[in-house]
């Protein structure tokens, strides 16, 4: 029987490659974000196994009403949108600015991820994965993006135990300096990168294929006594628990 994967996010960068590893691994896949365009042409990139779904993974009402695209039986979720949302924003002003600064990066990052494994919660099957993004700033600082990501460390472990007797596995992939894809905009600078292949002990940056073999293997029967674990991804730039 084929299994069936939700990428949310998966348009582009990241999520994109995502698809593409589990789409090679023989599951059918769907890619969600709020972009109709990105996410038909990232499909219909993709290959047959994979089918698009335009929903706002942060709208608690478009989410209820984006099930009926989904799968009924969901073997592998995957919770990768997310982003920086102070990435080309001012400052904050103000107590109230702070508040709206914070509240956007928790949103997008952590309540998202909530929301979705939430509602597709009682889709998933015996044996199933749940993998969640988390960041490399979850460890060690980043702000209020670093706190949404440091917070998915703990949610993901309250989720493991919970869905433990069911055979599902819940963990976090905690990627660094990814190239080719969205997140910094157009705010790296070439100073900053080479600050950041610096700290890194294989002197490269990462990629969206090393994020996606990993989530493969997550996803694979063979990783079926792996979780609660948030997984280091960034040619040791960071080691922590």
């Amino acid at each position: 029987m084929t299994r069936s994967a939700v990428v949310t996010g998966g348009g582009t960068g990241i999520g994109r490659a995502v698809a593409a590893a589990l789409a090679a691994d023989g599951l059918d896949v769907v890619i969600t974000g709020r972009r109709e365009q990105v996410l038909a042409e990232a499909a219909a990139g993709l290959g047959p196994r994979v089918r698009p779904a335009v929903f706002d993974v942060t709208d608690p009402g478009r989410i209820e009403a984006a099930l009926a695209e989904l799968p009924e039986t969901v073997d592998v979720l995957v919770n990768n949108a997310g982003g920086n949302t102070d990435t080309g924003r001012p400052a904050p002003s103000g107590l109230a600015g702070v508040r709206e600064a914070w509240l956007a990066n928790l949103e997008t990052n952590l309540v998202s991820a909530v929301l979705v494994t939430t509602a597709l919660e009682p889709r998933l099957a015996r044996g199933g994965r749940v993998i969640s993004m988390g960041s490399i700033a979850g460890g060690r600082g980043g702000g209020s993006y670093g706190a949404a990501k440091a917070g998915m460390r703990v949610w993901n472990a309250e989720l493991a135990a919970r869905l433990g007797e069911r055979g599902i596995t819940a963990n976090v992939i905690a990627p660094g300096l990814i190239e080719d894809t969205e997140f910094f905009g157009d705010q790296l600078t070439d100073e900053r990168r080479a600050m950041l292949v610096g700290q890194t002990a294989t002197k490269r940056a990462g990629t969206p294929a090393d994020v996606a073999a990993l989530a493969a293997f997550l996803a694979s029967p063979g990783a079926g006594h792996i979780t609660g674990q948030v997984l280091h991804l960034n040619g040791g730039a960071y080691i922590g628990a």
